[in-house]
């Protein structure tokens, strides 16, 4: 066998060993896991940048003029791993299985009833109950 088609069938079984070590995880550090960020003080928006219906939600958040009456915090979870993480855990909360999970996604953490929070998905859901906690007909 000619010694350029051995370097290169190296070269590329040493790629695919790198490219599955990255995609698994194999190559992490104890550290570099997904840390989910603390879940903020009252409402929470979670979006993904570049995400249609989110720019929706927040055109009506704008021309409503919602944040002069509510507050609410934005958490993005396209790019941010952290955010992710903490979208993960309200959606436990609200017992809404993962493939379920979508953006945008509002939790209102305000217990009512007995219950831990309540989430809303999507550019119907999330409007309408801002529009009932901005008191908006």
């Amino acid at each position: 066998m000619d010694k350029t088609i051995i370097l290169t069938i190296i070269i590329v079984v040493f790629a695919g060993f790198m490219f599955w070590g990255f995609q698994t995880g194999f190559f992490s550090s104890p550290g570099s896991t997904i840390n989910a960020t603390p879940l903020p003080a009252g409402i929470v928006l979670f979006y993904g940048q570049g995400c249609p219906h989110c720019a929706d939600v927040e055109k009506f958040i704008t021309e409503n003029k919602i944040e002069e009456k509510v507050k609410i915090t934005r958490m993005e979870v396209w790019y941010n791993k952290n955010n992710q993480g903490t979208l993960a855990q309200v959606a436990k909360i609200c017992n809404i299985k993962g493939d379920s999970v979508g953006v945008p996604f509002l939790y209102d953490p305000s217990a009512s009833s007995g219950q831990a929070g309540k989430c809303y998905i999507g550019e119907v859901d999330v409007p309408n109950f801002l529009k009932t906690v901005a008191g908006i007909k």
